[in-house]
């Protein structure tokens, strides 16, 4: 596995996009919408290779929670080359299931907690199911 990037909740997108900007200096690389309602924002910084990942939950939506003060991480992301086989690794090793792997556009994710409970992305390329004999 490779660690890709952290991503945090925040309140207020717009505003945390100008300060990310334009006080910190990043550049937004890709924007997108949550298949359960939420948006999220890549940006990075010049000669990193890691991303900062905004993700805003709007009120109503699945993942959406009031804020509180040190809920700021949402999950740290890690690029697997098989995210079924990573997720059953993970478990084994004493993680916990967030949310079982599914297949999205051209990738599989899959969110587990740690043992402590911080939550983490598993996220690769789709991977072709082999046939039944």
């Amino acid at each position: 596995m490779k660690f890709v990037y952290t991503g945090i909740r925040v309140r207020d997108l717009k505003r945390s996009i100008e300060f990310y900007t334009k006080t910190m200096e990043m550049k937004k690389v890709y924007q997108g919408r949550m298949r359960d309602g939420g948006v999220f924002v890549q940006l990075k910084s010049k000669d990193s290779e890691q991303e900062l990942e905004l993700n805003y939950y709007p009120p109503g939506k699945k993942y959406y929670e009031e804020y509180v003060e040190g809920s700021e991480l949402d999950h740290l992301a890690f690029w697997c080359d098989d995210v079924r086989a990573s997720h059953k690794k993970v478990l084994a090793g004493g993680g916990t299931s967030a949310i079982e792997p599914w297949n999205e556009r051209g990738t599989t994710l899959a969110f587990v907690r740690d043992p402590d409970g911080v939550w983490i992305e598993l996220i690769g390329k789709k991977v072709k199911s082999k046939p039944a004999k």
